[in-house]
């Protein structure tokens, strides 16, 4: 049998009306959101479904409800009897795919999300801060670039061979963006709140802890493949430390893939909005099959494709 990963969408992402569909015809994705409103004591489908798109993209809303999204579409792929041997997050998808893996219950994963998103957004709005995909330079040379421009702007997220993150202050961040446009490469400005995945987040670390602090963590029942470490986890002993150093630290997802393509998957399931990480697997591991599934189309599209 084909051994199957999950991956659990990231930040920016979202948009209006996402998860309607699997809200609409699946009842466990049904439970998700009602779990998800109970916990963060807000009607988080209105806002997903109905949005305005400005207050589904404040980092307050936008993590729980891509959350919220990707836990419906592993509710309704699970339900069509698809099984996983293997989880992966992109950021904020870690805390699905800790949900997906039995680390935490749904409940709990919506109480780290919750305390995620709000410490966050708080520290968004104590340090201006920006992010640009850059596409069409190694990593190596989106490095070299971020310390030759004045400023603090650095490489944070590594997706795949020909695209990186970088994030920091805007004015460093739109330098290197110079620089990389006379290179021919493209600079695409990220649709996020402020500069993570840097020490722009640290006050947002010190204060997620505490609520992780509270929180059970179980051995998972699959494999984990963890973005502060870039391959599979292993030690499982201090979760709270982890995932408060996974809000300031780089995203290793790359060497996450190549782990994985290595441990022998063969069906690559994205479940959540949009299909960025399908895309990333795709350019990063040639031959790989990789689909995601957002609504009803996709699900049964993705059915078709794995068996």
């Amino acid at each position: 049998m084909a051994k199957n990963i999950f991956l659990f969408s990231g930040q920016g992402s979202q948009y209006v009306g996402m998860a309607k569909e699997l809200y609409d015809a699946c009842e466990g994705a049904r439970k998700v959101f009602d779990t998800a409103g109970e916990i963060l004591g807000c009607d988080i489908a209105k806002i997903c479904f109905d949005g305005p798109q400005e207050q589904l993209d404040m980092t307050v809303n936008s993590q729980p409800a891509i959350m919220a999204c990707s836990l419906s579409a592993l509710a309704a792929v699970t339900e069509k009897g698809v099984t996983f041997d293997g989880v992966a997050g992109h950021s904020l998808g870690e805390y699905a795919a800790m949900v997906a893996s039995g680390m935490v219950s749904l409940e709990d994963g919506f109480r780290l999300i919750r305390a995620r998103a709000a410490a966050m957004q708080k520290a968004a709005a104590e340090n201006e801060g920006v992010m640009y995909a850059i596409v069409g330079l190694s990593a190596d040379e989106v490095a070299e670039v971020c310390e030759s421009v004045e400023g603090y702007v650095l490489p944070v997220n590594y997706n795949s061979a020909v695209q990186t993150v970088i994030a920091g202050e805007p004015s460093a961040c739109e330098r290197a963006a110079a620089v990389f446009a006379e290179k021919k490469a493209r600079a695409i400005r990220l649709n996020v709140a402020s500069a993570f995945h840097c020490e722009f987040m640290r006050s947002a670390a010190d204060e997620f802890i505490k609520t992780a602090r509270e929180i059970t963590f179980r051995e998972p029942n699959a494999e984990f493949y963890s973005n502060v470490l870039g391959k599979k986890l292993e030690d499982f002993s201090d979760m709270p430390a982890l995932l408060a150093e996974h809000i300031v630290s780089p995203v290793k997802f790359t060497s996450e893939l190549a782990q994985m393509d290595a441990a022998g998957y063969e069906n690559y399931i994205e479940l959540g909005p949009g299909k960025v990480l399908t895309g990333l697997v795709k350019k990063t591991l040639k031959g790989a099959r990789a689909v995601n599934i957002e609504n009803v189309k996709t699900l049964e599209k993705a059915l078709e494709s794995i068996g």
